[in-house]
């Protein structure tokens, strides 16, 4: 009989490093600023019934829930998102783990989005000692009260402002700020946190596991004409969504006639039609799980095809 022992890295060796004097892609001072510039600038059919069941579902007190990939972030568009949530556009706000990571990275240090090409050739990678540092025990004290991850991250900031110069473009603090849920969905070893010799991984999964539980009660709570958007995340977002969605169903909530809407640069042609495994827009999950079988017993899924640099702002625009 043959018995297998595994080997597993010691992450206590891994070097980290200040972020300090990083240089970043992303920065406080090019964050673009609802109002500032152009940004009516997009239109489409699609974009057009959008604005109106967002209206409607804010007239009518209807949840709407919405799901970014971090590159929202990367583009310059915290502050749009903290405008939907002011003005009552956004219920729940959620995100994958690098979405947290840039969101706090700008919070402390007005910066983010590191060189990757020029990181990964010597190790440095992600190695930052504050962001991993600080984040991995702002997640350890919140298992710790049974927090979720997005309100670990909050409480750290709202109990440490000196180290926050930056949290009034944090959206998740502000959504702590407003009492807004704001969930995240990780998947181990996908996130520079990770790698840190701080990393606790029962507190990362108990955390993000009870986001989890949050994000399927706003799900249950889009009952009959609520709204679904997912913004720039083609994996995690469109399997978080259609997992939550099964949930809610199957315990009893009346989501038959919602909305959704996928936001994303992949042409799709008409996305309303069966195609066979032979084509590659097949197995592009949001076509299946955001537009398209949520809504096969009613509703209505939408796909909205532009830049997020343009669709964003032009959101705002039209619902202001």
């Amino acid at each position: 009989m043959i018995t297998f022992t595994p080997e597993t890295v010691d992450f206590k060796k891994t070097t980290t490093y200040s972020a300090q004097n990083r240089h970043n892609l992303v920065r406080i001072d090019n964050l673009r600023t609802p109002g500032m510039q152009e940004d009516d600038i997009f239109t489409s059919e699609e974009f057009e019934i959008l604005i109106e069941k967002l209206k409607e579902a804010k007239r009518e007190k209807r949840t709407v829930t919405c799901f970014i990939g971090a590159h929202v972030i990367k583009c310059g568009l915290s502050r749009y998102l903290i405008w939907l949530m002011e003005n009552g556009y956004i219920s729940h706000l959620a995100s994958n783990g690098a979405g947290s990571i840039h969101d706090f990275e700008l919070a402390y240090l007005g910066g983010t989005s590191e060189h990757v090409p020029t990181a990964i050739e010597d190790g440095s990678f992600g190695m930052w000692e504050e962001t991993g540092a600080w984040m991995n025990e702002a997640i350890k004290l919140g298992a710790q009260k049974n927090y979720g991850y997005g309100e670990s991250l909050a409480h750290y900031v709202d109990e440490n402002p000196e180290k926050f110069p930056y949290k009034d473009d944090c959206v998740f603090y502000r959504a702590y700020k407003m009492g807004i849920p704001m969930t995240y969905h990780v998947t181990i070893g996908t996130d520079i946190i990770h790698q840190h010799p701080s990393a606790d991984f029962e507190a990362i999964g108990k955390t993000s596991g009870k986001d989890f539980a949050y994000f399927c009660q706003s799900i249950k709570n889009l009952d009959e004409n609520g709204v679904h958007l997912n913004i720039g995340s083609a994996v995690t977002g469109a399997e978080v969504f259609l997992k939550a969605l099964s949930i809610a169903r199957n315990q009893g909530a009346m989501t038959k006639y919602i909305t959704t809407a996928n936001f994303d640069i992949i042409p799709l042609g008409d996305y309303r039609v069966n195609i066979g495994q032979d084509k590659y827009e097949y197995y592009y999950r949001p076509r299946k799980n955001i537009i398209n079988r949520p809504v096969s017993m009613g509703g209505v899924g939408l796909y909205i095809y532009g830049n997020h640099e343009k669709t964003i702002p032009t959101l705002y625009a039209r619902l202001r």
